[in-house]
């Protein structure tokens, strides 16, 4: 609605907007409308300047005062609600999006947009309700079907999931971001060679997409697909850092840099996570004076994280606290689950919950401390965490480095694993534990005898040395894998034992093997089996060789639990110090070393000298019945006095500041 603006001035501001010249558009447009207030258009054309020059909040004020002046138009509250949800006001977008269908009903990218909206609220169930409209009232939109693609592979729906992708590409084929989701959907099915097929497709219509070409090399990774690893691995180094923001996770082991790795992660939680926070609470004690705690996971059955944590859930101090654990990953049964469930108060089930409802239903338990286990690893949610679970907010173990979130407000370490030094390099104020940052469950005898070595495919004692590397593939890189070579060769009969990952891994690491001289069936893997076989089998290995990047965590604790020593290196980051701390914690610390030359010394004149290695095996199993490490209610209760520290700086007025736990 013009309201009167003469024709040649409307004419003048149009064309500038058609010219590009955004700038002087607002310029321009905003003393037109200081003399015409009452024109919707003068106002849509400001807004559509300022969406396009980055200015979101005064975007959301141009398009709501067109709204305002015509509140009958679909249009109008469309593009409000647009610039609403670019300001990261979701749910006043979901609303603008809704009264915009009630005026046409036939809207489809208001639709669309509505189904955006609620995916990245978590809210999928609306989301893919959303798409499904879109598609009513357009079935041709390649868009609509690449989102609902997204959200039906956010309920796990992976075939139906599927189908849509591959409905966009055939109705859009340049649509690169249907190629890219294509790709991660593979990966998830575990169809490799197609999901490496995909993510090429769509670096080969976008070239710069950083978040595929990310993906791709942490895939191959998997792969063991090294193939001009010396030219990627500087590419990998610098994605991120500009450009498209990427998943920090995928990049860990290309990169062993802290500073980057804090970069990477701030860039891509302002470009994934835009919530508004919801009002802070006042400091509201229990009545019966425990502190409330929330623990949020996807992982909460057999999974790595749960092996660590299980004894904590037990030993916590039900007097001065009361637990709570959310599950929101797919909902599975188990021993593992039903276990955690068992020893927690309140065990709350909410893979179904969109972000804001989650929030909800913790803030209505009057959280005073909320947990992440997930960070930035597969199938975390730290949208919940964006808009406020608790006051005290803390990272703790699940992902090995800084969320780059500032609505987290700690992350627990050690000195080991966060340095002093180290402490520049995290969003979050460090909490740091005397010993070992990781919860271990108590050591106890193993109920599951130690097979063979036959049994195993390994060489028996005195016959051939058995290194060991358990770690999964993606973490192996071609520098550690030379070396484990060279070892191989320098010493007869030695095998090397991995853990079996997919059959494209195993070829390329048998291949690589022969590429360095080695018979490939000097390379043994180890099927997959349970946490307990697992833990039985480590005694048949001589000694584990940690990887470099991102180091062994889990599987490292296991393996000492299991009475295997290990080498390790202490890397730069978090996820390549981890072994370190536990080998710190075990009384092992020659066992660290800082360069790769000292790392295949060590191991070298380990496997030559026997009688070295059986009294670093004895000092070893001596150290394991009294070792901090799997002291698993000294390290709850180092825990607990974390959280309450933390939580006593909030209720005393006070900003958060690192807290080292004596």
């Amino acid at each position: 609605m013009s309201r009167d603006v003469p024709q040649d001035v409307l004419n003048r501001l149009i064309g500038l907007y058609q010219q590009g010249q955004l700038d002087e558009v607002v310029a321009f447009g905003t003393s037109v409308s200081k003399r015409h207030p009452r024109s919707a258009l003068v106002h849509t054309l400001i807004g559509a300047a300022q969406a396009g020059l980055g200015q979101a909040n005064a975007a959301v004020a141009a398009f709501g005062a067109a709204a305002a002046l015509d509140p009958r138009s679909a249009d109008a509250h469309n593009n409000h609600a647009s610039a609403l949800k670019e300001a990261g006001r979701l749910e006043e977008a979901a609303d603008g999006y809704a009264r915009a269908l009630r005026l046409a009903p036939g809207m489809v990218h208001a639709h669309y947009n509505l189904g955006l909206v609620r995916h990245e609220q978590g809210r999928f169930a609306d989301a893919v309700a959303a798409q499904v409209s879109a598609l009513s009232c357009e079935p041709g939109f390649a868009h609509a079907h690449d989102a609902l693609g997204l959200a039906l592979q956010e309920m796990g729906r992976l075939d139906e999931a599927a189908v849509h992708f591959v409905k966009a590409i055939t109705l859009l084929p340049q649509l690169a971001q249907a190629h890219y989701h294509l790709a991660t959907l593979r990966e998830l099915q575990g169809r490799l060679p197609e999901a490496l097929s995909a993510y090429e497709q769509a670096l080969a219509l976008e070239p710069a997409r950083g978040g595929a070409q990310a993906e791709k090399l942490h895939l191959q990774a998997h792969m063991a697909d090294w193939r001009g690893f010396a030219e990627f691995a500087p590419i990998a180094a610098a994605l991120g850092l500009e450009g498209e923001a990427v998943t920090p996770f995928a990049l860990l082991s290309y990169d062993d840099d802290p500073h980057r790795q804090r970069l990477r992660a701030e860039r891509y939680v302002a470009a994934t996570l835009r919530q508004t926070p919801l009002p802070q609470p006042a400091p509201s004690p229990a009545s019966d004076g425990r502190l409330r705690i929330g623990y949020f996971s996807a992982d909460f059955h057999d999974h790595a994280t749960m092996y660590l944590m299980a004894g904590l859930f037990r030993a916590h101090d039900r007097a001065r606290f009361a637990v709570h654990a959310y599950s929101y990953g797919p909902p599975c049964g188990g021993v593992m689950r039903d276990d955690i469930a068992a020893n927690v108060e309140h065990f709350q089930d909410v893979h179904a919950l969109g972000d804001h409802a989650m929030a909800e239903l913790a803030r209505s338990h009057g959280l005073d401390v909320a947990i992440d286990l997930k960070g930035h690893t597969g199938q975390a949610r730290l949208g919940p965490f964006a808009l406020g679970l608790a006051p005290v907010q803390i990272a703790y173990l699940g992902y090995p480095g800084t969320t780059g979130a500032l609505f987290m407000h700690y992350v627990i370490g050690d000195a080991v694993v966060i340095p002093p030094e180290a402490h520049a390099h995290y969003t979050e104020k460090v909490i740091t534990l005397p010993g070992c940052y990781q919860i271990n469950d108590v050591l106890r005898p193993d109920a599951v005898p130690a097979p063979a070595r036959a049994e195993l495919g390994l060489p028996e004692r005195g016959e051939g040395f058995v290194f060991c590397s358990f770690n999964s593939v993606y973490k192996i890189s071609p520098g550690e894998f030379a070396i484990w070579m060279r070892l191989l060769a320098a010493v007869d009969g030695a095998v090397l034992w991995l853990l079996r990952a997919n059959s494209d891994a195993e070829a390329n690491l048998r291949a690589a093997a022969r590429s360095h001289g080695i018979d490939p069936a000097r390379l043994v893997f180890a099927e997959r089996v349970s946490h307990a076989d697992n833990l039985a089998r480590q005694a048949q290995g001589d000694l584990f060789l940690d990887s470099f990047a991102v180091g062994a965590h889990t599987t490292a604790s296991d393996a000492l639990r299991g009475g295997l020593p290990l080498v390790t290196i202490a890397g730069r980051s978090f996820a390549a110090r981890v072994a370190a701390s536990l080998l710190t914690s075990v009384g092992l610390p020659e066992l660290i070393t800082t360069t790769p030359e000292a790392y295949e010394a060590t191991a070298l004149c380990l496997a030559r000298e026997p009688e070295r290695l059986a009294a670093i095996r004895a000092r070893l199993q001596t150290a394991l019945p009294v070792a901090s490490l799997f002291d698993t209610v000294g390290t709850t209760r180092k825990l607990e006095a974390a959280y309450l520290a933390a939580h006593a700086r909030f209720c005393a007025g006070l900003a958060p500041a690192p807290i080292t736990i004596g």
